[in-house]
């Protein structure tokens, strides 16, 4: 059996889990398609170890970001109006979360991004989008597990 079939079984029964169980606990902070956003991340960042930690730690830095971008917002725009205010906030955020890169733990620029977006879809939600984050990395790689496992129990001789 490939590894793209196997992974596409162990994803498809741990996705169907997450969206039950997100959608039944949605008021403990769990946020459905912001954990498929960290499992994306997860691939993304090449699986295995490094694209958990690649994951965990650029996903909660973007939070971080777009915690910043919206503290400036805030401080800016009763002197320069919301448009500028937030074109500059947002400028600068994006700017950081690409110089950053400059340290080789936060070189995964994609994971910063989609941890800010993750942030501003919720509407602000701190709790729920690290938990959710947090959640959706840790299933990336356990699919990842689950699937080379299912290709090992399957693999043709």
């Amino acid at each position: 059996m490939s590894f793209l079939v196997a992974v596409g079984i162990s994803v498809g029964i741990l996705a169907g889990i997450w969206t039950g169980v997100s959608t039944q606990y949605a008021a403990f902070g769990l946020v459905t398609y912001v954990g498929f956003l960290s499992w994306a991340s997860f691939y993304a960042g090449g699986g295995k170890v490094k694209g958990l930690k690649d994951s965990l730690i650029l996903n909660f830095s973007g939070v971080l970001w777009a915690w910043l971008i919206v503290w400036l917002f805030n401080l800016l725009s009763p002197s320069l109006g919301i448009i500028i205010a937030l074109s500059l906030a947002v400028m600068l955020g994006a700017a950081g979360m690409c110089w950053q890169a400059h340290i080789s733990f936060l070189g995964f620029i994609p994971g910063a991004f989609i941890g800010c977006s993750a942030y501003f879809a919720t509407g602000f939600d701190f709790k729920g989008t690290v938990i959710s984050l947090i959640a959706g990395a840790v299933l990336g790689y356990i699919s990842e597990q689950g699937g080379l496992a299912i290709q090992k129990t399957y693999k043709k001789s």
